[in-house]
């Protein structure tokens, strides 16, 4: 069924990500205590921003008025930008905890956040969700676990593709410049422009998600996603004027003096 591959998805994205994390400690050197923090936080910010989100923005007097539902996550519901906003809470905590500046760690954590929405919109690619208007184009999918009997544009594979072009090329830029690596919010600033600006265009060839959004001139994506947008501009602006991280920017923090190690 979609909704298996939906959380095997999900789950496998998760654990990439982990391990990702885990490569980057070892390359850049930071404790994995770091990485064990900032996964285990973002991954309940993620969750519970995503479910959130879904509730909030899209139906809000539904969930108002049956506050139980919102925790039956299992009955889907899911939004992407919540689980932005989850995920920033998470590092923010995660950097406190770990005593690390919060833009270095959204720097790292960004460059898996991109395979996981890659694997995320394959899940609603599986799950028969948030699919496109009819065309005639060839590549067309009919839904049929929707009901559809026309055939569809599948933009679950068109933000896939937007996500994994966007997480190769984070990786690559991360793994083979330190210039890149050593700028303040850069790697950040990338993933808001170019996961929400992808967003926005996409949102115009989707069925709308929501009834109260009928007849809107941008729907309710669209309109989230303009904040992270705009907050990517600026911070790319802010990014090519500062000067870059020190060197082990992580050096005695987040662990004791003396044996390196920190209960937490």
């Amino acid at each position: 069924p979609g909704y298996r591959w939906y959380g095997l998805l999900w789950a496998s994205g998760l654990l990439l990500g982990y391990w990702l994390l885990l490569r980057f400690s070892r390359f850049e050197g930071f404790p994995q205590q770091v990485v064990d923090r900032l996964a285990v936080y973002s991954a309940i910010g993620v969750i519970v921003g995503a479910r959130l989100g879904h509730c909030l923005f899209y139906d809000p007097g539904y969930y108002l008025a049956n506050p139980g539902e919102i925790l039956m996550v299992w009955k889907g519901g899911l939004a992407s930008h919540g689980g932005a906003l989850g995920v920033l809470v998470a590092v923010w905590l995660a950097a406190r905890k770990s005593q690390v500046p919060m833009l270095w760690l959204l720097d790292r954590i960004v460059i898996p956040i991109g395979l996981i929405a890659t694997m995320i919109r394959l899940g609603n690619l599986m799950n028969s969700e948030i699919y496109g208007h009819v065309t005639q184009l060839p590549w067309g999918f009919i839904f049929v676990r929707d009901g559809q009997t026309l055939p569809r544009h599948p933009t679950q594979l068109y933000e896939a593709a937007c996500y994994l072009v966007m997480f190769v090329g984070m990786l690559l830029a991360y793994w083979r410049s330190g210039w890149v690596r050593s700028r303040r919010g850069l790697l950040f600033s990338m993933l808001l422009i170019w996961a929400f600006g992808t967003r926005f265009f996409l949102e115009y060839l989707k069925e709308v998600q929501s009834g109260f959004e009928a007849g809107w001139v941008l729907d309710m994506g669209q309109i989230l996603s303009i904040p992270f947008f705009l907050l990517g501009v600026g911070m790319l602006w802010w990014s090519l004027r500062q000067p870059g991280w020190p060197e082990r920017v992580w050096e005695g923090r987040g662990r004791k003096k003396g044996n390196g190690k920190k209960n937490s």
